[in-house]
């Protein structure tokens, strides 16, 4: 039963966030073969100028190792 928390740089729209959804879903169910009843997905809006705080410094940046998509930028 995936669940997917995807956060991001707040200022998308409503018809964005459900097409990343419907990507996502369709991903999931792709990759590890599961059914769209299980899988679930949020999208939690960050503020921009909290990006690092919030995000990046405590939850990529840590992890780093452990990451299967690594960022290809480093904050300022």
């Amino acid at each position: 039963m995936p669940h997917v928390v995807v956060k991001m740089k707040e200022g998308r729209s409503e018809e964005q966030k459900q097409q990343l959804t419907e990507l996502v879903t369709k991903a999931i169910m792709d990759g590890i073969g599961c059914k769209e009843s299980s899988v679930s997905v949020a999208i939690v809006d960050i503020p921009s100028d909290d990006w690092t705080a919030a995000v990046y410094r405590t939850e990529i940046e840590p992890q780093m190792d452990t990451l299967y998509k690594k960022p290809g930028y480093k904050p300022d």
